[in-house]
């Protein structure tokens, strides 16, 4: 009988011994001197690959023209195929229709703005509509439609023009501005669009990122 006793209870103390072998989790042991992971350095964000590359951006402060009272901030992204700009326009008559145009040169220093020169056209074509086939100038972009706020949006795609790029194509130096009336892009070489009443001069905010390949 003490023999039978023995056995049984060497038998239950392997059971529960494989039982607690079972139930316990497999934990890697770490290597010396290994980092933790939460401290593992993150993606290089500065094009390397694998790693998320910042677009250059420029941004545009307008600023009232003979105390027109409009103004706005208006920033420059790239956008396919060319150049998304994007804001808003404000201080202008409810209902309003407004010229608007990128212009030649960065200087709003002029009582008028004729300072900043005439429409930016580095392809030396005719003033026209950019929504249509036809010419037209790369400074040319839609009339601003306020609305009953006065706030006229802004969202047009520049096609070919560029941030910190190509000097010909650049808009970092350039000025933008609100026109007194519409653009009936037709008459040259401006369209007829009348004084400026707001002008700003457009400003690299952020370089193009420069890719000097994979890190070694």
């Amino acid at each position: 009988m003490k023999t039978t006793t023995t056995l049984l209870a060497a038998a239950l103390s392997l059971a529960l011994a494989g039982c607690s072998t079972e139930s316990a989790p497999d934990v890697p042991t770490p290597a010396p001197n290994a980092a933790p992971e939460a401290l593992a350095p993150a993606d290089d964000a500065s094009g390397a690959a694998g790693g998320i590359a910042l677009a250059a951006q420029a941004r545009v402060t307008l600023d009232p023209v003979q105390e027109s009272g409009v103004g706005g901030e208006l920033t420059f992204d790239p956008g396919e195929g060319g150049l998304r700009l994007h804001g808003q326009v404000t201080g202008l008559a409810p209902g309003s229709a407004h010229g608007f145009h990128l212009h030649e040169t960065g200087d709003c220093s002029a009582p008028d703005a004729t300072s900043a020169g005439g429409h930016f056209n580095p392809d030396d074509m005719q003033h026209g509509d950019r929504r249509t086939p036809g010419p037209h100038h790369a400074g040319d972009m839609p009339n601003l439609v306020a609305g009953d706020d006065g706030v006229a949006p802004v969202d047009v795609i520049l096609e070919g023009l560029q941030i910190d790029g190509e000097p010909m194509l650049d808009v970092v130096g350039r000025a933008v501005i609100v026109h007194a009336q519409a653009d009936d892009y037709a008459s040259q070489p401006t369209g007829n669009a009348g004084a400026r009443i707001a002008c700003g001069v457009v400003e690299l905010s952020q370089p193009a990122p420069v890719y000097d390949g994979p890190a070694s």
